[in-house]
């Protein structure tokens, strides 16, 4: 990533240990870490977010080309687009079903107290 040789490295930590101290050089080389660590993270987060949402417009485009064609004569590869997309539904939909079904049953356990 950087070309940065040993001699560069050695200059870079005098001058550190110069202007830092011991005493405080160590956190400092901490925090450094922490930081460099945590926006990798963010690039790896933002990465996957994107190869999501360029897999979702891959799908939503192949289910328009279903729409068009007629569904049983689509190519394969459409065929498991559509399948993952039914698939993904049904995954979003069933924690809103189990909430409903939840809430439907305490609502009638509720009832049943008041009685």
């Amino acid at each position: 990533m950087f070309d940065i040789g040993f001699w560069e490295l050695i200059v870079i930590a005098i001058l550190g240990l110069i202007v830092l101290g011991p005493e405080r050089l160590p956190g400092a080389l901490r925090a450094l870490q922490r930081t460099v660590r945590r926006v990798r993270e963010f690039s790896s987060n933002v990465q996957n977010e994107l190869k999501h949402e360029l897999r979702i417009k891959e799908l939503h485009e192949h289910l328009q080309q279903a729409e068009q064609l007629d569904m049983d004569k689509l190519p394969p590869e459409l065929q498991r687009s559509v399948a993952e997309l039914k698939a993904a539904a049904q995954q979003v939909q069933r924690p809103y079903a189990a909430k409903q079904d939840d809430a439907s049953v305490t609502k009638k356990d509720d009832s049943d107290k008041h009685e």
